[in-house]
């Protein structure tokens, strides 16, 4: 090839298959033929193509990670995680965000199969079964961080002790005295704020104090959420004394909300967000929250598809601890005003 490496095109080209089928060969995949597959071989040797997989990890060296949306801090920080540890393995990250439609989808796994990544990181998002059964039948090993609902055996998960999480934010918050606590999850069909909400109620029985439903709601995990249920919740007739956000920018706009009614934080509101990002530590007071290692999940993540790609290890799921940081956000209730 003029002295160049060929690159899969070409070698696509002069065997007469499409790209797809010249991945499947790089990757040892099934769905090729004996006799194609030992005609791409032969192209392969004979153009002096380089087989770029690296530090032992099959395919081209590149993770797919797609992930249901970059508008927060959650994501920036679980996606540091993943590149860092996928450069220490001389690895490479591509980020796709957000896939809401069937063909969305389906160019997005035809950009996969293309580029022969080494595997697929499915971050809080969903994908068909039908993309899901392409995955699985190429044998491209799949990891879902905080998967949206149960997964399938032969398929990798990592994610955080969401219940224990919830619960302990609710407990800290019972502990201080408080008997009506408010919580704003993120969207209902996420499995993780199903856990949250799970931890908060458990806690709430265990203090033998009632599950209120008008103290429940279902958010979307970003401050204009927190900040518009937030005020739904502090509006109520008997409003709570504390709010749990399942996530820290949401709990930002709970914030607000107190702010617009002249409540002071933690003097007439205490509030407890969930993640531990950087913004709790910017915000005034700081922000008592779970702390869930999210640069670990990333780069968890990228170490388990680079051992699934090697066949080290066998599919599985990996919780990861939470933790409560109490900072200034949280405090005694007041006292009920004499009339």
């Amino acid at each position: 090839m003029s002295g160049k490496t060929a690159t899969i095109a070409q070698v696509a080209e002069l065997a007469g298959v499409s790209v797809p089928t010249v991945s499947k060969v790089l990757n040892r995949r099934s769905g090729v033929s004996q006799s194609t597959r030992s005609a791409v071989e032969q192209i392969l040797e004979s153009t002096g193509y380089e087989r770029r997989g690296r530090n032992g990890v099959p395919g081209t060296g590149i993770i797919d990670m797609l992930i249901a949306g970059m508008d927060s801090q959650w994501a920036l920080t679980l996606l540091q995680g993943a590149c860092e540890q996928a450069q220490q393995f001389g690895l490479d990250v591509v980020t796709n965000a957000g896939i809401e439609t069937a063909e969305a989808e389906a160019n997005w796994l035809d950009r996969v199969l293309r580029r022969g990544s080494s595997g697929v990181i499915v971050v809080v998002s969903k994908l068909s079964d039908h993309a899901m059964s392409i995955l699985r039948r190429e044998h491209l090993p799949i990891v879902l961080v905080d998967p949206s609902g149960d997964t399938l055996p032969d398929v990798a998960a990592v994610a955080a002790t969401n219940f224990a999480g919830g619960r302990s934010a609710t407990e800290h918050l019972i502990g201080l005295g408080h008997s009506r606590i408010g919580i704003i999850t993120g969207p209902g069909w996420e499995a993780c704020h199903l856990d949250r909400l799970d931890g908060y109620s458990a806690a709430l029985r265990r203090a033998g104090l009632p599950l209120d439903p008008a103290l429940i709601r279902h958010g979307d995990s970003l401050e204009s959420g927190g900040q518009q249920l937030g005020a739904v919740l502090l509006d109520l007739p008997d409003p709570p004394t504390a709010i749990f956000s399942c996530s820290d920018e949401q709990a930002y706009g709970v914030y607000k909300a107190a702010r617009e009614r002249g409540l002071k934080i933690p003097r007439d509101l205490s509030v407890v967000g969930f993640d531990d990002v950087s913004l709790c530590q910017w915000v005034t007071p700081q922000l008592t929250t779970v702390r869930q290692p999210l640069k670990d999940m990333g780069a968890a993540a990228v170490r388990t598809i680079a051992n699934l790609a090697s066949d080290q290890v066998q599919p599985t799921r990996y919780e990861m601890a939470t933790q409560l940081v109490v900072r200034a956000s949280t405090a005694k209730p007041r006292k009920a005003k004499l009339s």
